[in-house]
């Protein structure tokens, strides 16, 4: 029987996967071979997903082996390619990155690749691809790879081998054209890359090395994915993402600025973005209390002493401050250059250089010292919003994601080696209740070993490592381990979250210490009247305030959630006169924590409505004549619509104090259309465009409600 046309390709590959061959006989073991391929492709491409399930499906990452062997090997295609066109460009690095590959170039023209010349290296590299040429490793010895590196005349080459220890050379050949110097791993041959699942991206300037005195290169970015409705996915995810930037939302919605006249990489938080700050603090105050947590302050600066005691000045320096001198009363005499140099490199014990702090850490050691502490004392848990100062180079600046100041949300437990596995799973609670208020609840949590350098005996890091694991599966976190990857100080935990684009992020961390008990002498007296060191843990949940609040706001695309809002409701006056009845709903709405305000009512209706959807304010309330003389609110919703009208204001607000999220809030809306027009509710769809102005009838409601129609600028 002929199967209708366009069944054979997907009928192959079903009968192909199920072992049914016999059928296929016919057709030739290449024709089945290519068939299927073509097949399996084919469904790759096509994935048999709606739009919806796309956006929402979970894109691989370098964690599928598949997947990074295809970006490295793209990375010498993109090698190949460039270097068949300009024959000037010599090649540095080509390593796989989180969503794509590099390669750094050198062009001894001095010519810049330019966008057009990556059309151009795009169809050179889809030819590649497309000869399907084997991709093979060649090991060779340090004197013959150094030949053939100067046969080439390839400078950067050279340096790149001296810079290898080992003696044998690994080296991988594309077809007999073209090899570099790499340790794998790639995949079988340039056919095995979706060719339309490639595609070049940008060019960038890098120093060779890093290396502000040596040679500028071009590095060529692209990315790479098994298949093509990857691509698109991640090239919307990147567009979206675009439309997110915290520094564009912080900008557009007047929540925080970064002022260059003050130096790079300082925050100033605006009216706006302080309440949000505010209420993230709170939150987080009360629900440490809930767990047994004390607050603690601690100064901004310190005697450069105690950081040679923490260890900082010896292995953190380089991202430290310079030291500040501090001319003492009772020290008149001008310490020399050589001494300041020597007080800044840690050298010598200075009592008047004072340095930023960059951690809590040791502040909080101070504290745990200043009395002496009995096993009945432990657990310690002490909590502190501490602003830290962290010297970050102007290059690596970027937002709100990396400062130069921020505000760790630290804490340190202090216990016994009993009390551990305890205390980490309380801390795996507290994470998971903080983060699902921010609306994440989606993480990857990996588990770190033991480091080949540490410090501490095998018996403290084997209880503190099966502590974590303890706690880990009481908790019933699936997780990862990341075997010697821990601090050399302790092993830790760490929990990324995933995003509303399915980005991951770095955030909360719960590390073990045996280090800083030891540096600071402390103690506490046992059962047995013997002094003990502590297990020291340090924990951060958010991380920082200011790269926690950048990772929400592009989740949440500026739509913070009700309880965040920094104006939860707006009351709109539809004339004049209705502004003092706003005032007062206003002064009653902030006496119970509702954060409220009220337009200027200098515009039209609509256009009040407009510039509140446009500042993401969740909700807003109508006020007219009839409002006035029934003592109402009519209410709208951003992305929810009309939600009705309420007579009974206080019981409202003090609903409204208790939700969440703007789903939480009771709906007024059951009431049919009649109904809504004799109680005068104003009648408005959402909108997810800003720019669409809102249904003219708002026009005609201003009208009835007695409402001069000012100009607007529409």
């Amino acid at each position: 029987t002929k199967m209708p046309r366009g069944w054979p390709l997907m009928v192959v590959a079903f009968l192909s996967r199920c072992g049914v061959r016999s059928l296929l006989v016919g057709h030739g073991a290449r024709r089945v071979r290519t068939s299927k391929v073509l097949a399996t492709r084919q469904l790759e491409e096509q994935p048999v997903m709606t739009s919806d399930e796309v956006q929402s499906a979970e894109l691989p990452t370098n964690e599928d082996d598949e997947l990074l062997r295809i970006r490295h090997s793209s990375a010498h295609v993109l090698g190949m390619a460039v270097q068949r066109l300009y024959p000037d460009a010599q090649v540095t690095v080509g390593p796989w990155i989180e969503h794509g590959f590099y390669y750094d170039f050198f062009r001894s023209s001095g010519e810049q690749f330019t966008p057009n010349d990556l059309k151009k290296i795009q169809k050179e590299m889809q030819k590649i691809i497309k000869k399907d040429l084997p991709i093979r490793e060649e090991v060779v010895s340090r004197e013959e790879a150094r030949a053939r590196i100067e046969a080439m005349g390839e400078t950067f080459k050279l340096e790149i081998l001296e810079s290898i220890k080992d003696d044998t050379i690994t080296i991988y050949h594309l077809g007999d054209e073209w090899w570099d110097l790499c340790a794998g791993p790639h995949v079988e041959s340039t056919g095995a890359i979706n060719a339309k699942a490639v595609q070049l991206q940008t060019v960038a300037g890098a120093y060779w090395r890093g290396d502000e005195t040596r040679e500028m290169l071009q590095r060529i970015y692209g990315t790479a994915w098994k298949a093509p409705w990857q691509l698109v996915e991640h090239k919307r995810r990147v567009e979206e993402a675009k439309k997110r930037d915290h520094r564009l939302l912080g900008k557009k919605l007047d929540l925080f600025s970064l002022q260059e006249d003050a130096g790079g990489g300082l925050v100033f938080w605006h009216p706006k973005g302080a309440k949000v700050r505010q209420a993230m603090e709170d939150f987080w105050k009360d629900e440490h209390k809930k767990q047994g947590y004390e607050i603690l302050y601690t100064p901004h600066v310190a005697n450069l002493d105690l950081w040679k005691t923490s260890g900082h000045v010896d292995f953190y320096k380089d991202g430290m401050f310079d030291s500040i001198k501090v001319k003492e009363d009772d020290d008149p005499s001008e310490e020399d250059e050589h001494q300041e140099d020597e007080a800044a490199a840690g050298k010598g014990s200075p009592t008047n250089y004072y340095q930023l702090k960059p951690m809590n850490c040791p502040f909080h050691c101070l504290v745990y010292k200043d009395t002496p502490k009995s096993y009945r004392d432990l657990p310690l848990r002490w909590a502190e919003l501490g602003t830290v100062y962290r010297y970050e180079r102007s290059g690596t600046l970027h937002g709100l994601m990396r400062v130069r100041g921020f505000t760790q949300d630290d804490a340190h437990i202090f216990c016994t080696p009993d009390q551990l596995e305890d205390e980490i799973l309380q801390v795996l609670d507290l994470i998971e209740t903080i983060l699902r208020k921010f609306g994440f609840s989606k993480y990857d949590v990996m588990l770190s070993t033991r480091p080949e350098k540490s410090v501490g005996d095998d018996l403290i890091w084997d209880r503190a490592t099966n502590s974590l694991l303890g706690a880990l599966s009481r908790k019933g976190w699936a997780h990862e381990i990341d075997d010697g990857g821990g601090a050399f100080y302790g092993p830790k935990i760490d929990v990324k979250v995933t995003d509303a684009l399915g980005r991951k992020w770095q955030c909360s961390t719960v590390q073990c210490d045996f280090n800083l008990p030891e540096r600071f002498d402390m103690t506490y007296q046992d059962a047995n009247s013997d002094k003990v060191r502590p297990i020291m843990v340090h924990r951060a949940i958010f991380g920082s305030i200011e790269r926690f609040f950048a990772i929400l706001l592009e989740s949440c695309g500026g739509d913070l959630p009700l309880w965040l809002a920094p104006t939860q409701i707006k009351l709109l006056p539809v004339t004049d006169a209705a502004r003092d009845f706003c005032d007062d709903v206003k002064a009653r709405a902030n006496s119970i924590g509702v954060r409220a305000e009220v337009d200027p009512g200098k515009e039209r209706l609509a256009k009040q409505i407009r510039n509140a959807e446009t500042q993401r304010v969740p909700v807003m309330a109508v006020v007219g004549d009839k409002e006035i003389a029934q003592q109402s609110l009519a209410l709208r919703v951003r992305g929810r619509g009309d939600l009705g009208e309420t007579n009974d204001i206080d019981a409202f607000l003090r609903e409204f104090h208790q939700a969440n999220t703007i789903f939480d809030l009771p709906d007024y809306s059951d009431k049919d259309d009649d109904d809504k027009k004799e109680h005068n509710i104003h009648v408005v769809k959402a909108k997810d465009n800003d720019d669409e102005e809102p249904p003219s009838s708002l026009e005609e409601e201003e009208e009835k409600n007695g409402a001069s129609p000012a100009a607007a600028d529409e």
